[in-house]
């Protein structure tokens, strides 16, 4: 009988670990980790080393209509509206991203342009490696292509996609690539009618617009949505 007892009290102290309260900490701190990066993901914000998302315009704007949802009845008239606003912002990156994956797969980048377009907000401006050249060649981008909305101040995390190309010395090309499938003058106005549009020089292939049925969608992202909102503050 004395071993049968020993047996189980092994058992149980062996059983104990899982109730460990630093464990269970370390657990639920991964799950948000890799919750908050999904929520970076989905949001692509524009200024990615900026936590609190309020030093630019368009990524506080998303940021406050997050915010704003999450203290919604999910499923209520105001939840609905503010998902289909949140969905026009997140449109327009995707759209945009969409734009420089196709050109680093025309530069035959196709397997690493996820990589090279990942930034997250782990990224710092100390770890560029050649930040002059990279803002300069973003200047140019803006200058003479029509990837941008001309409008808007530039978006900061294509910056560091630019310095991963310096790096790969391919920043030239990737201009290139730019100024000819998204010219300047595709945005400048109607073109005549002597001279119709050229289909060559375009490359467009977005992201499916938002439908009915992706409102579910939208509601577990909002979870992500709300857990950024709880993690900053």
């Amino acid at each position: 009988m004395d071993i049968w007892h020993q047996i189980c009290c092994c058992s149980c102290e062996q059983e104990e670990p899982e109730n460990n309260p630093l464990l269970s900490e370390m657990l639920w701190y991964f799950d948000q980790l890799g919750k908050r990066k999904r929520a970076q993901a989905t949001n692509l914000w524009n200024e990615p080393v900026d936590d609190t998302h309020m030093e630019r315009d368009d990524d506080r704007e998303l940021y406050n209509l997050l915010q704003n949802r999450a203290r919604l009845h999910r499923g209520s008239e105001g939840y609905r509206r503010l998902s289909f606003d949140i969905s026009a912002h997140r449109q327009i990156r995707r759209e945009l991203k969409d734009r420089w994956r196709q050109i680093l797969e025309v530069l035959g980048f196709s397997g690493e342009a996820h990589g090279l377009l990942d930034i997250t907000s782990v990224a710092s401006y100390s770890s560029l490696r050649q930040p002059l050249q990279a803002r300069q060649l973003l200047a140019a981008l803006a200058d003479q292509t029509s990837l941008f909305d001309r409008h808007c101040s530039l978006p900061e995390r294509y910056l560091f996609v630019l310095d991963r190309l310096l790096v790969l010395d391919v920043g030239d090309d990737f201009l290139s690539a730019a100024r000819h499938y998204y010219p300047l003058e595709a945005e400048e106005g109607p073109p005549s009618e002597e001279e119709p549009p050229s289909q060559e020089a375009t490359l467009v292939t977005l992201s499916p617009a938002p439908r009915g049925g992706e409102e579910e969608e939208e509601a577990a992202v909002m979870d992500e949505g709300s857990l950024l909102v709880k993690l900053i503050e």
